[in-house]
């Protein structure tokens, strides 16, 4: 039986009179690499956020690892990683330092410093970039450093938020290849490509702060009739604005 890690229940944020996110009910499974899809104004950061501790919710409830995002901050936080969509590192800092900075920042143990730190530089391949200041890095790399210092507290769950936007696509495919080895965290990613939704184990087509559907990416096509998620995702979007229309 799989084992639910995340269940938001009408989960709402309100911006005055805007509602970003609109009665959200979802779950997400351990060992999940679960995508919300959707385009730019869609909710999908919003949400994120939400789930994440980095922003209370208007209403509703969110529960993370059997704790409220409202009420266990805290202590949510030494369990996730939250990588934000713009790069939020120290430019001036190296790459060792950027991750130290981490290190400290959760806690983690002086005992355990050295392994978890060499296995994320390892595991990023930033090795040979060490003492390289942070701001010097490119585009795809400095994806990877935000990824490293995600990972230094070996999260049970990692929430990125469009990991990838502005990089090249080797660099989007390498980025890929790292998230598919981490076998044991359960991943939420956010993203407005495709070709990266076909790659989750399910998706979440988000549009207007509303939940259109929520399977697995060969049921999403089934569902509409389509051969393709960008064709499934217009399909429920003229759905959506059709009276009596449902999937």
């Amino acid at each position: 039986m799989e084992e639910t890690v995340l269940t938001a229940i009408n989960l709402t944020k309100k911006f005055k009179e805007l509602t970003a996110v609109n009665s959200l009910n979802l779950t997400i499974n351990k060992g999940e690499i679960f995508g919300l899809l959707g385009p730019d104004g869609a909710g999908k950061s919003t949400i994120m956020r939400m789930l994440s501790t980095a922003m209370l919710p208007t209403s509703g409830q969110a529960l993370v690892l059997g704790m409220d995002v409202s009420k266990d901050e805290e202590k949510l936080r030494r369990r996730i990683g939250y990588m934000p969509q713009r790069f939020s590192l120290y430019g001036d800092l190296t790459v060792d330092e950027n991750i130290d900075f981490f290190a400290d920042l959760y806690e983690v143990p002086s005992a355990d410093r050295d392994k978890v730190k060499k296995q994320a530089l390892d595991f990023t391949k930033l090795e040979p970039f060490r003492d390289r200041p942070a701001g010097k890095l490119s585009g795809g790399m400095q994806k990877k450093l935000a990824l490293a210092t995600c990972l230094i507290h070996t999260p049970d769950i990692l929430f990125l938020d469009e990991p990838t936007l502005g990089v090249d696509p080797l660099s989007r495919r390498e980025f890929w290849r790292l998230l598919y080895r981490l076998t044991n965290t359960t991943i939420i990613v956010t993203t407005p490509y495709m070709d990266e939704a076909e790659r989750c184990n399910r998706v979440a087509m988000v549009r207007e702060g509303n939940l259109l559907i929520c399977d697995t990416p060969a049921e999403i096509k089934k569902r509409t009739n389509e051969t393709t998620l960008e064709a499934a995702f217009i399909n429920l979007i003229e759905c959506a604005r059709t009276p009596g229309c449902a999937r």
